[in-house]
């Protein structure tokens, strides 16, 4: 039996906030349908926009966030969307932290480096944002050291997304993705354009880039039950956290013997940095599908492009989530109705957790970079509260 002062504890850790005097209040925090949480539609500066979240491990490890409005701490400063993608691993903490500290981060550093000349977002300060954040974090890690070493096991993915006066920046630490659909007119068809560049050792380019950061270490990337690791241990070369392969005052007891290395090592094996990419958005360009890698297991970027372009823009996250589970449900020859019922935990053995945000991008809009566009914050994660029966 779960007691009521539990249950009132750990509600509003799912719940998002949504904040905003302009705000559309229609569906003020989403809702909850069993395991999946979701915002079918809302406004934010640039356009439209739909969430989805969908719970498989027994702690949700996905975090994500969009906020709408200024992209300062200066009220001169310029206004644009900002959307982070934070797949936790190993447990929700980083993710949690990111989705607590990054956004506000770089508002700061925006802030810090506003100028007339250049009122845009910039790569370096998005760069300078990431790491700030990672040290925050590694800070707490020791601080809370003698009583949570495992706390340096737990990291996450950062995928970052910025619209800012006519320009897309895109961060990325992991191996989250953004696809844009981008119409082609001569054929009439939207097709998808993967902006993201993933570090996960199952690529050979993100192997080679290991072996030739870690020339000394001929273990550097492992293949363990015949997927490919950074030291045996995890498949993303890239993170915000994983104290414990960035730093050795972290890779020894108490940390549990499972994620110690045999051999002490002088120099980060993980990287916090993210890749960015920064280009101008065109009229042809008709939205962007931020996800984390539970929903790429399941669908090819074009897929959910296609998706995405036909269907009404109300609900279409929670359409794709849904056509992620149909996919993942037919690899193991059950029903999606059958899928539905497995909670929690034992879930995870079929699907990961699933976070979707849809932007999508009117070009009458994107343009401009001031102005009382809708403004607004939606935080998502945390976990599915626990009911008793």
């Amino acid at each position: 039996m779960v007691s009521t002062t539990f249950l009132k504890l750990v509600s509003p850790c799912w719940k998002p906030s949504f904040e905003g005097e302009n705000s559309n209040r229609g569906d003020v925090s989403g809702r909850i349908d069993g395991l999946l949480w979701y915002k079918d539609s809302g406004h934010h500066v640039n356009g439209d926009f739909s969430m989805a979240v969908i719970q498989a491990n027994n702690l949700l490890e996905d975090h994500s966030q969009l906020e709408s409005g200024p992209l300062s701490s200066l009220e001169s400063g310029p206004h644009g969307t900002f959307v982070g993608i934070y797949d936790g691993h190993g447990g929700p903490e980083t993710a949690r932290f990111l989705n607590e500290n990054l956004f506000n981060n770089i508002k700061t550093f925006r802030g810090a480096e506003f100028t007339s000349e250049n009122q845009g977002m910039s790569a370096d300060v998005i760069t300078k944002a990431f790491l700030a954040t990672e040290e925050e974090f590694l800070s707490l890690v020791k601080k809370q050291w003698a009583i949570k070493p495992l706390l340096a096991s737990v990291g996450a993915c950062c995928l970052v997304g910025i619209v800012c006066s006519g320009l897309l920046y895109i961060a990325n630490a992991g191996d989250s993705r953004v696809v844009l659909g981008r119409l082609e007119k001569t054929i009439k068809q939207v097709k998808a354009v993967q902006l993201s560049i993933e570090h996960n050792a199952s690529h050979e380019s993100v192997r080679e880039e290991l072996h030739s950061l870690h020339p000394d270490d001929p273990q550097i990337v492992m293949l363990k039950h015949k997927v490919w690791r950074v030291k045996g241990l995890i498949q993303v070369s890239r993170s915000i956290g994983d104290a414990y392969l960035k730093r050795q005052e972290f890779n020894k007891e108490p940390l549990l013997a499972k994620f110690r290395l045999s051999q002490p090592f002088n120099k980060p094996i993980l990287k916090a940095e993210p890749t960015i990419l920064v280009q101008k958005l065109y009229p042809e360009d008709q939205f962007l599908i931020f996800a984390s890698d539970g929903l790429w297991e399941q669908l090819s970027n074009q897929d959910a492009v296609d998706i995405v372009q036909s269907y009404p823009r109300n609900g279409i996250a929670r359409k794709l989530v849904k056509a992620a589970l149909h996919e993942a449900a037919k690899k193991r020859e059950m029903r999606y109705s059958d899928l539905k019922k497995i909670d929690r935990g034992v879930r995870r053995h079929f699907h990961d957790d699933i976070t979707v945000v849809v932007l999508f991008l009117d070009s009458h809009l994107v343009s401009h970079s001031y102005g009382h566009g809708p403004l607004l914050s939606v935080k998502a994660g945390g976990g599915v509260p626990a009911t008793s029966t």
